[in-house]
């Protein structure tokens, strides 16, 4: 199945005690509408960290429902999720054995020098260190992974950054998109990044927001059989809800920026000398 979900109201992919996390709706979805289901097959592509949304992730599951069954059944399930492909797979199939995985990272921030970007985003492809890009790894010695292409594209309200790799370690891409800033930045040249990612030396890198990342494909030397003709009517008015909320927040700070640049300056408060009287 590819599915996709809103992450600002998970925890993450995996389930958690006492946590809203995507397996747990989907696995809490199929026991209360007693779907033919086997709960414990599920198995995911990639496991999103928290307010980490996805539009082309994959997961696995064993059901006697056909495609098209199970891509009705599952859009019930909540309309912060969406299933929109099926396919019918050999039992040996491994969804977390993709031929690559592609992440988006939508950068608004508007001072950012779309040059220096794509300079350093040039030193990410082939085989490289990650050491400095993920957590709990062995420090010891490189490790080495392939990233096939990191591209920036400038739009209309900032930057959109794809990272295409067959696999990642954990917190990989927002850490290439904190490289990329403090490079632009100018706190890191960019000849000692490319010193790291050949293993020479390990960098200290911030971690960008999770919320503007979205996996936006993962791919399978399979086609889909099935596809979804929705969304359903929940979906739909949940999506119009999510966009008016969004839009409203943006006017809201729109106009707090406004209101801070064109406000005059306050006068000097006075002090004031309390007295108590006994």
């Amino acid at each position: 199945m590819r599915f996709g979900y809103d992450g600002r109201p998970f925890a993450g992919w995996a389930r958690q005690p006492g946590l809203r996390t995507v397996e747990w709706e989907i696995e809490r979805g199929i026991q209360r509408h007693r779907l033919p289901i086997v709960a414990s097959s599920l198995s995911v592509a990639s496991r999103t960290d928290r307010g980490v949304s996805a539009i082309g992730n994959a997961l696995a599951l064993e059901s006697r429902l056909s495609g098209p069954s199970l891509l009705r059944s599952l859009n019930g399930i909540s309309p912060a999720i969406y299933f929109t492909r099926a396919s019918t797979i050999p039992s040996d199939f491994r969804v977390r054995a993709a031929s690559r995985r592609t992440y988006r990272y939508f950068e608004s921030t508007p001072a950012v020098r779309v040059t220096e970007w794509r300079a350093a985003a040039r030193w990410f492809s082939g085989s490289i260190d990650v050491r400095s890009l993920g957590r709990r790894l062995p420090s010891d010695r490189p490790q080495w992974r392939r990233i096939d292409a990191v591209t920036v594209h400038a739009t209309s309200s900032g930057l959109e950054v794809d990272v295409v790799a067959p696999s990642f370690v954990w917190g990989m891409v927002r850490k290439i998109i904190g490289a990329l800033r403090e490079v632009d930045l100018g706190r890191i040249s960019t000849a000692r990044l490319a010193s790291a990612l050949a293993g020479k030396e390990r960098l200290t890198l911030p971690m960008a927001e999770p919320e503007p990342l979205v996996l936006w494909d993962v791919e399978y030397p399979i086609e889909w059989a099935y596809a979804w003709v929705g969304p359903t009517r929940h979906q739909a008015r949940w999506w119009e809800e999510a966009r008016n909320e969004l839009l409203l927040r943006s006017q809201v700070v729109e106009s707090l920026a406004e209101g801070a640049s064109s406000a005059p300056a306050s006068p000097p408060v006075p002090s004031v000398r309390a007295s108590v009287r006994r």
